[in-house]
């Protein structure tokens, strides 16, 4: 059991309580924005190099200082707002595009030893405080909740600007964060499911160090929330907001100077929240080995930052290798995949913790799960049938056209 002071679920008021909020949320966003930083540069490098090319390399030490370049440049150059936009809902759209990000972020343990007395907490001024801004109890309802909002900033973005082109990045936004938005809430379903927690540092607290949620929910929970996580990210293969080909440049077309570069950082900011939502929910967060001696908070950093630059690397290579999908094949891998497995894995894992709180034997949970996998199969299978059918009958009014 997690025992805590969180300053801001405590009701002792008082000013270290404070100071220890304002020193929590100062730093969190300050490392986050380094963090930004150090994102835009990694994912230049390696996409560099898996094109064969040199990448950033002037601006600092190995071009560590090209983010915070592009970003002066931006910075000062002219902000311009079309005749045609809704002036008050342009300039208001970025903003709601990067808060939710960085609100997301807030509710992330990024250290600590969930192992000890104090469950994962650090002392501050005499009071035990998580490593992370906010510990909410329903901090998983948060996180959905976050990436909800999140599309109105580009809905209002596209909307706003008075062009066609914004305007279909809008819609399609909107279509492709409501399609995988089930998947992903299915999915932090079965981590629920199995840890019985809706805290975020509760969640951590019952992966024990290699005993992760995604040994314990089965590996397709994790793959599902890694590809709706994508989609709801507009993280490449799922980038159709911003196809440059078709929409140039998509819902932020009519945007420049800082209010682009808001939504640029909101991009990449979206790219670091997932990999820790990630990390938190499936990996264990800061979990790890320690050594009997020494800062364990520091540790749990360390394994925390391990975690999430593997992840962020693998988004990067995902970036780099795979083509844009179709709209209508991102449709169809929503609707027609990612839902009804994501569905049946968790009727699955509701049938086999049934069968294990009744004392159930093995003999009677599996045909169980056969049926269940069965059902989502067939339902599948019927799906992509009437999708390969309706295709062809397009195809032939096309071709009597």
């Amino acid at each position: 059991m997690i025992v805590a002071n969180d300053p801001l679920l405590s009701g002792h008021i008082g000013l270290a309580v404070v100071l220890i909020v304002a020193l929590k949320v100062l730093i969190t966003f300050a490392v986050l924005l380094v963090a930004v930083m150090m994102m835009i540069w990694f994912e230049r490098k390696i996409v560099s190099d898996l094109q064969n090319r040199i990448g950033p390399n002037r601006t600092g030490p190995f071009g560590l200082l090209q983010s915070l370049a592009d970003g002066i440049k931006l910075f000062f150059k002219e902000d311009l707002i079309p005749d045609g936009a809704d002036r008050w809902v342009f300039k208001l759209a970025p903003y709601l595009a990067l808060v939710p990000a960085f609100l997301t972020f807030a509710v992330i343990p990024v250290g600590g030893d969930f192992s000890a007395s104090h469950g994962g907490t650090i002392s501050v001024f005499g009071h035990h405080t998580y490593m992370q801004l906010a510990d909410p109890p329903i901090g998983v309802l948060f996180i959905l909740a976050m990436s909800s909002i999140a599309v109105y900033g580009v809905l209002l973005a596209g909307w706003a600007s008075g062009s066609k082109y914004p305007l279909l990045g809008a819609v399609r936004a909107s279509a492709q964060m409501v399609s995988y938005e089930a998947a992903l809430g299915l999915s932090v379903a079965a981590v629920f499911l199995v840890t019985g927690q809706l805290s975020t540092s509760g969640i951590v607290a019952k992966q024990e160090p290699w005993k992760w949620n995604l040994w314990v929910t089965g590996v397709v929970p994790f793959v599902i929330f890694f590809i709706a996580g994508l989609a709801e990210a507009n993280r490449p293969p799922f980038d159709l907001v911003e196809a440059e080909q078709e929409l140039t440049g998509g819902f932020n077309t009519e945007y420049s100077s800082i209010r682009f570069a808001m939504f640029y950082l909101a991009e990449f900011m979206n790219a670091v929240t997932l990999a820790a939502i990630i990390v938190t929910l499936f990996l264990g967060g800061p979990n790890g080995w320690y050594p009997s001696q020494g800062p364990t908070w520091l540790y749990g950093m360390i394994w925390f930052l391990l975690k999430l630059l593997v992840l962020l690397y693998v988004l990067v290579w995902i970036r780099g290798t795979l083509p844009r999908l179709r709209y209508d094949q991102l449709m169809d891998l929503g609707w027609k995949l990612l839902i009804p497995l994501s569905l049946g894995w968790l009727l699955l894992l509701v049938a086999v913790r049934v069968g294990n709180d009744r004392g159930w034997h093995v003999y009677f949970v599996i045909p169980i799960a056969v049926v269940v996998m069965a059902a989502v199969s067939g339902l599948f299978a019927g799906a992509m049938r009437q999708s390969r059918r309706t295709r062809e009958l397009g195809e032939l009014a096309e071709v009597l056209d």
